[in-house]
Parts: C-alpha cells; structure tokens; sequence
C-alpha cells in the first residue's frame, strides 16, 4: 500500500485533509488511528462517517507489517525483523539516542559483495505505507526522532515510494528534515529528485573506496559513476541543502583500507562540507572479507582526521547479534526454509515455530 491510497480510502469516508493529518500524526506515533489529544477526543473532532469508515481502514493498516521478533544488542540498539503481509520480512534497527534504520526493499538489486542483503538480490519494492510502517511499529517500543534509509535495499531503486514516506515523517511524523537521512549507493535520480522535494533529506553516498575500478568490484551493479564526480555531486546538494553529507566507507582488511587509499581519501573529502564515517566490516562466518585490526582502525581514523578530513568510526549496529543488515532475514528464510521441508517430509504436519531470540 501507498501512503497516498490510504489517504484516497479515508477521504472515501468523509475525512477532510485535517482530519486525514490527525490520523496520519496518530499513526506515526504509533498509537490507534483514531486516538485523540489531550485537548479533545476523537468523537467529539472526527464527523460521524469518518469514526464508523475508520475500523476497517485501521484494521487494514495494521496487516501492513507486524513484529515477527526483537533482537537487543549490548550497544543499546534493537534490531527488529518485521513480518510484511505477504510472508516476506525486512529489518529495522532502534539504534541508541533515538536513531532508527528502515529498508526500502526486500533485497537489494545492487549486489554489493561484502553486503547479506545483496546476496539475496531485489524480492520486491516496499510501498511507501509498508516504510511508514515500520516508524509507527518502532515507536511503539521507544521515541524515534531521526530516520536513516540505510536498511535493506537502495532507496534509490524505490525512489517514488521513499520519497512519500520521507514527505510524511517530515511533516506529520515531526521529524527534522536533517534526521531524515537518504542512503545511495549513488544513482542519479538521486541528484535529480531530492533537490526539488519540499522535505529535503540529508544524503549519506556509499563511497568505499576512492578507485573506479575498486568500486565497479565491490558494488557490481551501481551506476559507473567516478569517485571523485560522486564527491562533486554529494557536495553540490550538501551546500544546497545546508547540512553535511556523509560519505560510508565500509572498511575491508586488505581491500580498501591500505596508505595509498587513506591518503587519496584525503585529497578528495579534505575542505569539503562532509563526514566520513568509516564502518568496520561485521564479519560473517565463511565470508572472505574480513575486519581490520583495531589498531589499524583507529590509525587510519587519527591520520584522516588530522589531515583534515572530518571521520568518525561506525560499527554497525548490534555486533554481538549478527548485526550486519540482512543477517536476521537470512538466517529466518532458512529457518523457514527448513521448516518446509520438514513438513513435506512428516506430511505437512504442524511444527513448532522458530524459537525467537
């Protein structure tokens, strides 16, 4: 569903656009569609037509998305594996100071190899409602004030579908249009759209590696656009925008983390209005790629950061419970996968869910 038929459905029933607006802030607050304010309750503001309309629309909402599980990691982020309507799941992540990560698709088209989500390539497109979803499922655990389109998929490829989310949660979601953060592995209609939407998000362009060459290997289907064009066109919207852009660095022992790449980092980003945020790799088990050292983490971020080139560390969140984006999904599926099997080989008898953890 998209957020623009869900508003169709409710003018259906009578509901002008402030009323739609109320429902929409009592929605992204994650509480009942209908709930009131503190000054006036619902029967005495909604029309007659709106309050007997709305119990079906409520209940349709809710079949958007549910929590299928709650993983808590030590650094204080929850990562949330979210059941979709049609079977499918997605990730969200409560990170701490009131951060949240949501996905875009189920999967992802770009294939980047050191990424969980890209092996298992693009499922399908989530609606604009189904993001907004998962806004309203996290604050129903705790307060959400920033959002960061870093979860699966590259919003780029759902670009009309987050976009509509993205005009929602910066208006009746009452989140600040800099804590609205639009990940890209940087795809031009980025460049293209974002400047022209009223709610002009902050962009954070997966950079990785300073060479064309290194870049067109590790994320085999983003568009061939040159590192140092990228960093152009990043700083163009950054200046425009008036808030930093954010450049990810994922960080992989041997591939991109040598001197030469540390001080071409430099000559790009150094004076530019940006982060970089180097993001250690969460490494997986059999997976080739593998975490520099600690020592080697925190030298590359003293030289950069000394050298002028604003940087700060990331690790992805929740480390201690397989927290790279798309792990949950994955291990999930196959606990599906198994399950299925296992009942075709006892005859499709019922078996135990999969243990939540």
């Amino acid at each position: 569903m998209r957020i623009q038929e869900l508003h169709q459905s409710l003018a259906a029933i009578g509901a002008r656009p402030c009323h739609i607006g109320r429902i929409n802030r009592a929605w992204l607050k994650g509480l009942q569609l209908d709930a009131g304010t503190r000054h006036q309750k619902s029967e005495d503001y909604f029309p007659l037509s709106v309050r007997h309309g709305l119990p079906p629309i409520a209940a349709q909402v809710e079949t958007l998305a549910r929590i299928h599980s709650q993983h808590t990691a030590a650094d204080g982020s929850l990562r949330l594996l979210v059941a979709l309507n049609d079977g499918q799941m997605v990730e969200s992540v409560l990170l701490p100071r009131g951060g949240l990560c949501v996905s875009s698709q189920v999967g992802c088209a770009v294939g980047c190899t050191f990424c969980m989500t890209g092996k298992s390539g693009l499922l399908r497109q989530l609606g604009s409602a189904e993001i907004a979803m998962q806004v309203a499922l996290a604050r129903r655990i705790r307060p959400v004030k920033k959002v960061v389109f870093m979860g699966m998929g590259e919003p780029a490829h759902n670009i009309d579908n987050v976009l509509e989310a993205i005009n929602l949660l910066g208006t009746d979601g009452n989140i600040g249009h800099k804590n609205l953060v639009f990940s890209t592995v940087g795809d031009p209609r980025v460049f293209e759209r974002l400047p022209q939407q009223r709610i002009k998000p902050a962009l954070a362009l997966s950079l990785h590696t300073t060479r064309a060459d290194l870049r067109a290997q590790l994320l085999p289907r983003a568009p061939r656009i040159d590192p140092t064009e990228l960093i152009e066109l990043g700083e163009a919207y950054a200046r425009r925008v008036g808030y930093p852009i954010q450049y990810q660095w994922t960080l992989l022992a041997g591939v991109n983390d040598s001197p030469d790449e540390i001080e071409a980092a430099v000559r790009l980003l150094k004076g530019k209005y940006g982060v970089l945020n180097l993001i250690p790799y969460n490494s997986v088990e059999g997976d080739s790629f593998q975490r520099p050292s600690n020592e080697r983490i925190e030298a590359m971020k003293r030289y950069l950061h000394n050298n002028g080139v604003l940087t700060k560390v990331r690790d992805s969140a929740g480390q201690d419970i397989d927290g790279g984006c798309g792990q949950l999904r994955a291990r999930a599926a196959d606990v599906i996968d198994s399950s299925r099997l296992l009942r075709k080989a006892n005859g499709h008898n019922p078996i135990a869910q999969a243990p939540q953890e």
